[in-house]
């Protein structure tokens, strides 16, 4: 039986936010973003560890208490200067001090999604633990799309049909994730998926919901608390 692992990589500095404490420490329900996310995946009792990813000389995570978690966290201080160098760095670093195994599966997921959910996080497992590729949390595309031109005016309306919106955890086998970041650098991929499709293969997509939006701008700590506090 392949063991479950998570990593969250929080080595980001969230410049659309505006302010100047780095994302996953904007106060959200009275914590600390990214005590969110940890709360609900440090609480499964199918994941083994958890790894948190953070910017070398990240002093800001010393101010907080974290010792509800101190059986199953384990912090890195290896962040690299893209999301996909951070994860890599995560996943080398994490098999340094604990007995990953190529098959086990690995649950990578967003600091800035505080309100996933027990019944989304173990959906994913279930759906995925037989896979022979793994994949991601997702939801269908309900909006109308428009591309714009250079002044922001309408170029064309696009197709939504079969458009599915990426979220996070996405989850694969360790040794094929490592190897798609190896292999693509990460340098234009803005999640694993993406690293993973370029090696041709084809992730699976698990129905999420709106609920397990990601915090990018000011106006989503509002919503994301109403989300907690009704959760």
């Amino acid at each position: 039986m392949a063991n479950f692992f998570a990593l969250i990589p929080a080595a980001g500095a969230g410049s659309r936010m505006r302010d100047e404490l780095p994302k996953q420490y904007l106060p959200l329900a009275g914590k600390p973003m990214i005590y969110h996310a940890l709360r609900t995946i440090c609480s499964s009792l199918r994941i083994v560890r958890v790894f948190v990813v953070l910017a070398p000389g990240d002093d800001e995570w010393l101010r907080h208490d974290w010792s509800e978690f101190s059986g199953k966290l384990v912090v890195l201080q290896c962040g690299g200067a893209t999301r996909a160098q951070s994860v890599l760095n995560g996943l080398q670093g994490a098999r340094d001090i604990s007995a990953i195994g190529d098959g086990d599966w690995i649950l990578v997921h967003d600091a800035a999604r505080p309100c996933l959910g027990e019944t989304q996080l173990d959906k994913l497992m279930d759906e995925l633990a037989g896979d022979e590729v793994g994949g991601l949390l997702a939801v269908p595309v309900a909006d109308t799309l428009k591309r714009s031109d250079t002044s922001s005016r309408v170029a064309c309306t696009e197709s939504r049909e079969n458009l599915w919106q990426a979220q996070t955890p996405q989850m694969f086998r360790y040794r094929l994730l490592v190897e798609a970041l190896s292999m693509t650098g990460g340098a234009t991929m803005t999640d694993d998926a993406g690293a993973v499709e370029a090696l041709g293969l084809q992730p699976k997509l698990v129905l999420s919901d709106a609920r397990n939006l990601k915090v990018t701008y000011p106006q989503d700590l509002a919503l994301a608390e109403l989300i907690l506090r009704n959760s």
